[in-house]
């Protein structure tokens, strides 16, 4: 599903609301030179993106909540002497960040480079879901990462990336983040986290990989939710303090880098103990479904040294590189 692109123009009113004071439609037509009827009509439909925007007759209009906007000057600051490892961009909008990243990546863009979306109007997941998210209330982006090695080497590659946004997550006091295998982030509420996964390149190598994640910042409109087909969770749930939107930026591209560093040396056998000890189903029963539509049931035994979902049933100890972890009927 895709979200129509933000006219400019509703961008310039937005920019002003993300305070989240009262602004009257007078003072918003005299200060971005439009008419009061320009405004009123410019916002009547941004809950489609996710906005929810109060309008009081006498005191005008505001956001819900003040929109923190990412800032790439704002992140390098986060970063301080990590900063020359990345190149930061930051988009108002687009379909998504991979699919940007993608095309940027085979044009020769360095490793490192990152991209975030304010607003992504065609965000994807895995097994071609899309991603919900509204402006401000979620952190969307991509990091590029070059490989010296083939696309065979990198088996377990989105488990070492769950490993680094747990991690970030952690330090900045985050409680009870969970894994779920293969590549989701978890609290009690629901899911918290995604990450999507597209390579380029030769099975003997080099490569490269754009990761994409989607992280749930602080609740969504009625609306959005109502798309989303699962239970999901904030970091505002689970953060006594919510870091900046900046930070969070920041913070999420160092655990990257040291993780995926470790993995280019080790692969995902030195961060696969660390990767059970998130586990939600570690030693629990579940359910998998094939990509045939089979369901195998068994106790969750973490994973191998290449990623894979080990079961333990009446079969014996099982592996499994592809699949839904779930309750089927």
């Amino acid at each position: 599903m895709t979200t129509s692109m933000i006219h400019p123009r509703v961008w310039r009113i937005l920019n002003v609301l993300a305070d989240g004071e009262f602004h009257s439609g007078e003072v918003l037509a005299k200060q971005l030179g439009l008419s009061r009827a320009s405004i009123f009509n410019a916002l009547a439909d941004v809950a489609e993106y996710g906005v929810v925007l109060q309008r009081i007759r006498g005191r005008g209009y505001r956001l819900s909540r003040p929109w923190q906007g990412l800032a790439a000057l704002e992140v390098s600051r986060y970063l301080g002497a990590d900063a020359g490892k990345f190149d930061i961009e930051i988009l108002t909008q687009a379909t998504s960040s991979n699919t940007v990243l993608l095309q940027r990546a085979a044009l020769g863009v360095p490793s490192g480079t990152a991209l975030a979306v304010e607003l992504q109007t065609a965000g994807r997941g895995r097994l071609g879901r899309t991603w919900h998210s509204g402006l401000g209330n979620s952190l969307t982006f991509s990091l590029l990462w070059r490989f010296g090695c083939g696309l065979n080497a990198l088996s377990g590659l989105s488990l070492a990336v769950g490993v680094a946004i747990v991690r970030a997550l952690i330090k900045l006091g985050a409680q009870n983040v969970q894994l779920k295998w293969p590549n989701d982030i978890l609290t009690a509420q629901g899911k918290l986290a995604g990450v999507l996964i597209e390579a380029q390149g030769d099975v003997l190598g080099p490569s490269a990989v754009v990761i994409g994640i989607g992280l749930n910042y602080v609740s969504q409109s009625r609306l959005s939710v109502q798309k989303i087909e699962q239970p999901v969770s904030t970091l505002e749930e689970i953060c006594n303090e919510l870091p900046a939107r900046n930070q969070l930026l920041a913070e999420l591209l160092q655990a990257l880098a040291s993780v995926l560093n470790e993995f280019s040396e080790h692969g995902f056998t030195a961060l696969r103990a660390e990767w059970e000890q998130y586990h939600a189903h570690q030693n629990k029963q579940l359910q998998l479904r094939l990509p045939d539509g089979k369901i195998i049931s068994g106790i969750a035994r973490g994973v191998s040294g290449s990623g894979e979902l080990c079961l333990e049933n009446s079969q014996g100890l099982l592996r499994f590189n592809s699949g839904e972890v779930g309750v089927y009927a």
